[in-house]
């Protein structure tokens, strides 16, 4: 999968809504289908998402859809409306565990066949919502529709009721369950997702939070505001002198190497081979994003 910085959410009854939020630079959007709609509004809003997934498509930005579940299946009736080219996957909240996964990923196989769309090809991120699926991340993260998985910490929402926790600014309850989300992500070769920061006008504090989150291994984070899409997408990419530095390390060692040499001392630091690796990494995650 294709790395994203930011999912911008985009509740779906909202039209004039989505046709404005590609202009906030979002690596993806997610269409919204469950919490953010009214229960007297999820018709208008299955009906408004399927219409506009392709035009979104034409746009060159990558959509997701989260889908409402009931207290035992998640809605068929969503999936297919929304199952259509144009639709890189669906984000599915609060599975138990990861025979949620599978249930909804047969339901997605159904979807697929009767709209004539290839086998697999609408994929699953499922939010880490309740105890037991933190608990078996791991299992979730392998399920073979899953490309990644989100281990957020929005202040008194789904996760801080499950786990009983309170929540502060500097984040140090979520760290635990934050890490096991990263871990099991990278063990799976999946992608780890942070976030949700709902203080939307509170900048600097975002800015922090972001930051915390990339620093334990988070590719990127859900994010609510289009205000937010710029100072996340900042967050989860190598800045330029970032780039400047590896590309200066891949060449010191590059230049020790044919000298015979296995390592190298650059700016201080004794680098080899382990380090040409991230750095050569950081570069090519630089350039996907046009930096």
């Amino acid at each position: 999968m294709r790395p994203i910085r930011s999912f911008l959410f985009v509740p779906g009854h909202r039209e004039s809504w989505i046709e404005k939020a590609p202009a906030a630079g979002a690596d993806a959007l997610i269409l919204d289908l469950e919490d953010s709609v009214p229960a007297a509004s999820k018709v208008e809003a299955r009906g408004v998402t399927a219409a506009k997934i392709g035009w979104l498509a034409e746009q060159r930005q990558r959509v997701y859809v989260r889908i409402n579940r009931s207290p035992h299946l998640y809605d068929f009736e969503d999936i297919l409306a929304i199952a259509q080219p144009g639709l890189e996957g669906i984000v599915v909240s609060k599975p138990v565990g990861p025979e949620d996964i599978d249930c909804v990923s047969m339901m997605l196989a159904e979807a697929e066949m009767r709209k004539n769309l290839p086998h697999g090809s609408i994929k699953v991120i499922p939010l880490l919502e309740t105890a037991r699926a933190l608990e078996l991340a791991y299992e979730i993260a392998t399920r073979a529709r899953v490309v990644a998985i989100v281990g957020a910490s929005a202040k008194n929402a789904d996760v801080a009721r499950a786990l009983g926790y309170v929540w502060s600014a500097d984040g140090r309850e979520s760290l635990y369950f934050k890490s096991r989300a990263v871990m099991a992500a990278r063990a799976a070769g999946k992608l780890p997702i942070g976030g949700v920061w709902q203080q939307v006008k509170d900048l600097d504090g975002l800015r922090e939070a972001s930051r915390l989150d990339r620093a334990l291994g988070m590719s990127g984070e859900l994010v609510l505001h289009p205000s937010n899409v710029a100072i996340v997408n900042e967050t989860y990419q190598p800045s330029a002198e970032d780039v400047a530095y590896y590309t200066g390390m891949i060449v010191a060692l590059e230049k020790a190497q044919t000298e015979g040499r296995a390592a190298v001392i650059y700016e201080g630091e004794h680098i080899d081979i382990a380090h040409i690796k991230t750095a050569r990494e950081a570069v090519e995650l630089a350039r996907s994003y046009g930096r």
